[in-house]
C-alpha cells in the first residue's frame, strides 16, 4: 500500500521473452532477482496454447523470410527466377511473412494485455503479497517484428508495382523486327 514518496522503493521490474525472463522485487530493502522459465515453470499459470502459437508463428515467420531472402539472392546474383507460380509465388512469401508477423503481434499483445501475463508472472509462487502492474512496455523484439511486417507489406506493394503498366511508360514492341523475312514483302 505504498504511495507518494514511498512508491519508488516498492516498484519492481519484470523482463521476459518467449522462453524465460527475470523479475526484480523491490520490497523497500533492495532488489531481489529471480529467474524463471516459461517451460516448465509457468506452464500451469500462462495460457500455454497462445504462447506455443506465438512461438510456432515466429518460427514460420523466420523460415518464410529466409526462403524469400534466398529467392532474392538468387534473382539478384544469378539468373532471374520467379518463385513457384510466377508473380503469385513472389506474393506468397511476403504474404506468409506478413500474416505470421501480424498473428505474432496480435497473439502476444493479447497474451500480455488481455490475459494479464505480467501480473501472472509477478505473482508466481508468491504467498503473502499480491503484485499489481504499474506500467507495461513492449521491448525491442516486439517492435522489430512490427517493422518486419511493414517491410513485407511494402515488398508486396513493390512486387505489384513492378508488374503494373504506368500510363506514361512506353511498352516495347517486340513484334516489330527488321529481319530478312519482313524485307521480302
Amino acid at each position: 500500500n505504498a504511495s507518494g514518496a514511498e512508491l519508488p522503493l516498492f516498484l519492481g521490474e519484470l523482463r521476459y521473452g518467449l522462453f524465460g525472463g527475470q523479475r526484480l522485487r523491490q520490497c523497500g530493502l533492495g532488489g531481489r532477482a529471480l529467474r524463471f522459465a516459461f517451460f516448465p515453470d509457468l506452464l500451469r499459470v500462462i495460457p500455454a496454447s497462445i504462447h506455443v502459437s506465438v512461438i510456432v508463428f515466429c518460427v514460420v515467420l523466420v523460415a518464410a523470410a529466409l526462403v524469400g531472402t534466398g529467392f532474392f539472392m538468387y534473382n539478384a546474383f544469378g539468373s532471374p527466377y520467379e518463385a513457384l507460380h510466377g508473380p503469385a509465388g513472389l506474393y506468397l512469401c511476403s504474404f506468409i511473412c506478413g500474416s505470421c508477423g501480424c498473428l505474432v503481434l496480435v497473439l502476444f499483445s493479447s497474451e500480455v494485455k488481455v490475459h494479464h501475463l505480467s501480473e501472472k508472472i509477478a505473482n508466481f509462487k508468491e504467498g503473502s503479497f499480491t503484485f499489481k502492474t504499474h506500467s507495461e512496455q513492449f521491448g525491442s523484439s516486439f517492435w522489430t517484428i512490427l517493422v518486419c511486417v511493414l517491410v513485407h507489406l511494402l515488398n508486396a506493394v513493390l512486387i505489384r508495382f513492378a508488374g503494373f503498366e504506368f500510363p506514361f511508360s512506353k511498352p516495347t514492341d517486340s513484334a516489330a523486327s527488321t529481319g530478312g523475312a519482313d524485307l521480302m514483302y
